[in-house]
């Protein structure tokens, strides 16, 4: 896809690709609703296949090639979630998938990526060092890029996760994703323009990777200061992303470190569900401006829960 998907784009992705992934559960809890002063429809993508929602838009992309790219395989660059994506859906279709992936990338997506048969190329935790080895193995494979979030195909499955939840809650007075290098944030705001346009979207974003929020205010992309537990988070937008990011988001609400970590405990607590600090970044921006959102239906998609146990325990350790 060479434009932004439409709404019939997005019907389309989501009817592709409904054979391989789950349609998740919308969850509530009480006690966060009363924590939260507010109504919270959590929309549960860490149940999602490869506990993330990036399966939608890898699976949408990889059925979206042509079958003379499809025979060469596929390839990206990703801290985890998108590189198992595409690993499951490359294996699905019966191809090759090669992976970029950073040194410091949590084990468990590591292991992943290879137990969907992902050949692991590791590189130093840049944005520049994940191009360049991309940009090699591309030209040694033959492989298509398929990009993890500054691709339309991409992010038309991502925007499926929300048509999902609209249609399971059509009266949202807000709804709030996490955002990284936006597929998930842009694909979300093309869903709720087509399919909820009367629901404001808003993003949580890290502090210590707060370029979105900076990208807002200055008009062009800024880069990623990359510093945050929130590992899923720290790349920066693609000049695919950010236009419709500053088109249809209100605003992008920055919060801490310790501040994620005590939304992801609250909702491990509260939920019974594992959660990885990405995911908990929405529900951090929710709790901390309260009065915002006070007595509000606000939907939040969960995106993931790869997370390394030992990893959780130190952070709430640390943060608590």
């Amino acid at each position: 896809m060479n434009s932004v998907p439409t709404k019939e784009d997005i019907v389309k992705a989501h009817e592709r690709i409904k054979p391989y992934i789950h349609r998740t559960p919308v969850l509530t809890s009480q006690s966060i609703d009363d924590v939260a002063e507010a109504q919270i429809f959590f929309k549960g993508e860490n149940f999602q296949k490869i506990g993330a929602f990036k399966a939608r838009g890898a699976m949408n992309a990889t059925l979206s090639l042509d079958p003379a790219e499809l025979k060469k395989g596929v390839a990206t660059h990703s801290s985890g979630n998108h590189a198992q994506a595409l690993a499951r859906a490359a294996r699905i279709l019966d191809t090759r998938s090669y992976i970029v992936m950073p040194r410091t990338a949590p084990e468990i997506k590591k292991k992943g990526v290879r137990a969907f048969g992902g050949e692991i190329f590791e590189c130093e935790p840049t944005l520049e060092a994940r191009e360049t080895m991309l940009a090699e193995v591309v030209r040694k494979t033959g492989a298509t890029e398929i990009h993890p979030f500054n691709n339309y195909d991409v992010m038309a499955g991502q925007a499926t996760a929300a048509k999902e939840l609209y249609e399971d809650m059509s009266d949202l007075n807000v709804i709030v994703t996490p955002v990284g290098g936006g597929g998930l944030l842009s694909g979300t705001a093309l869903a709720t323009k087509y399919f909820s346009p009367n629901t404001i979207v808003i993003a949580g974003e890290p502090e210590g990777a707060d370029d979105t929020y900076r990208s807002m205010k200055s008009g062009k992309i800024e880069q990623s200061q990359a510093n945050s537990v929130a590992d899923g988070l720290l790349t920066s937008l693609g000049d695919k992303t950010f236009p419709l990011i500053r088109e249809l988001v209100k605003e992008v609400i920055v919060v801490s470190d310790k501040e994620i970590v005590a939304a992801m405990k609250l909702i491990w607590e509260r939920l019974k569900i594992i959660v990885e600090p990405s995911c908990a970044v929405p529900f951090a921006a929710v709790l901390k401006q309260k009065e915002r959102f006070k007595g509000q239906k606000v939907g939040i998609i969960l995106s993931g829960g790869n997370v390394d146990l030992a990893r959780a325990f130190k952070l709430f350790e640390d943060f608590t």
